[in-house]
């Protein structure tokens, strides 16, 4: 079975890539913005190292990190509505696009398809830690309801919510930037074909196009842009992630790794493995909030896409959150592992240590 597989990946010809110069366009005068008041609540070649500008047009100015904020919160308090255990209010505004993890259908895990990693409801625990640390968020979704539905009634000083498609680049107002100091990119879709690339969800319009989208359109001026992608992206070519890349799947993450890579922006890519805990389809907040990784709390991280294994999502979506404000992850590409063991939780200290150490291997 292996070797028939690996014949097929061999002789596959995946369909011609398409370049990279934007289409023509204006944008829409006025964005659709979604308030979260219902009446009834209810995801060229990168290198690990910083790479250089393509553009002297993104040279950005000075900006001060914000301080990091830890998750204060009692066993028995709810972090939603006890201000008492509330963190200050921090002074970053992040854009998460892909919060709430595409659409919602039951699927079935543990073939091949569920080996790449793919952020399936990644978003969704950014969006529910950034709201327990009081740390103002933005999301660019297609649907806004799925918004006031998982995350509740919201006050728009906490949570704002846009319309808008990163496949369409007409979509991609500048105006949906204004203010936003750092960006967390969950986008992903399924590696083989699914219910879900219904509507043309596939990997070159999501996992490439897509991204080159929201790079392209993304002001100068970012502290931050965190992009989740997918271990493996280096080597689709070999054995046995050529027989995930039958539909081209990592080629297309590890083009839109290239284009964040070559566009001049501060980045940090994040490459998940295999994940597990999930994917959630919680429609409350607190239950988000609660979420567990079982015993595999540990992190392994590397550099150089050596790394292989699984990783819990909840992992992933604390390293995106930390991410945006260690300095020195700031050009850099890291692999992410979750395993037995004790972890850093929303320690800053402890992820500095880790990011540290995966660039010492």
């Amino acid at each position: 079975m292996l070797l028939s597989l690996s014949s097929m990946a061999s002789n596959l010809l995946l369909p011609p890539v398409r370049g990279f110069p934007l289409s023509g366009g204006k944008y829409p005068k006025h964005p659709q913005r979604i308030p979260l008041h219902p009446l009834n609540p209810c995801s060229c070649s990168c290198s690990s190292s910083s790479s250089k500008s393509i553009s002297s047009s993104r040279r950005r100015p000075s900006v001060a990190r914000a301080v990091k904020e830890e998750v204060i919160q009692s066993p028995n308090s709810d972090p939603a509505l006890d201000s008492k255990t509330s963190p200050p209010a921090s002074s970053k505004l992040v854009l998460v696009v892909g919060g709430t993890g595409g659409v919602v259908f039951k699927m079935k895990y543990g073939s091949l398809e569920n080996q790449i990693g793919t952020a399936f409801r990644i978003g969704q625990l950014i969006v529910a830690s950034l709201l327990d640390r009081n740390i103002k968020s933005r999301l660019l979704l297609r649907d806004p309801e799925k918004a006031v539905t998982l995350f509740g009634k919201q006050d728009e000083e906490t949570l704002q919510v846009y319309k808008g498609d990163t496949r369409n680049p007409e979509d991609l107002d500048p105006s949906i930037f204004e203010g936003v100091t750092h960006v967390i990119c969950c986008t992903g879709t399924t590696a083989f074909p699914t219910k879900r690339w219904d509507g043309d969800n596939t990997p070159e319009k999501i996992d490439w196009e897509g991204v080159r989208n929201l790079v392209s359109a993304l002001p100068s001026s970012l502290t931050r842009i965190v992009l989740v992608s997918s271990v493996g992206v280096t080597k689709f070519n070999e054995l046995p992630w050529s027989i995930m890349n039958l539909f081209g799947v990592l080629k297309y993450k590890k083009m839109g790794e290239d284009f964040l890579c070559s566009s001049g922006l501060p980045f940090t890519i994040i490459r998940a493995g295999r994940l597990t805990d999930g994917p959630y389809t919680s429609y409350d907040l607190n239950t988000l909030l609660k979420a567990t990784a079982g015993q595999r709390h540990a992190v392994l991280m590397g550099q150089g896409d050596k790394l292989v294994g699984e990783v819990s999502r909840i992992v992933v979506a604390e390293a995106c959150i930390q991410a945006l404000d260690i300095e020195f992850t700031e050009g850099k590409i890291y692999e992410i592992n979750s395993v037995l063991g004790d972890g850093p939780g929303t320690d800053p200290q402890k992820w500095q240590e880790i990011f540290r150490t995966a660039e010492a291997k």
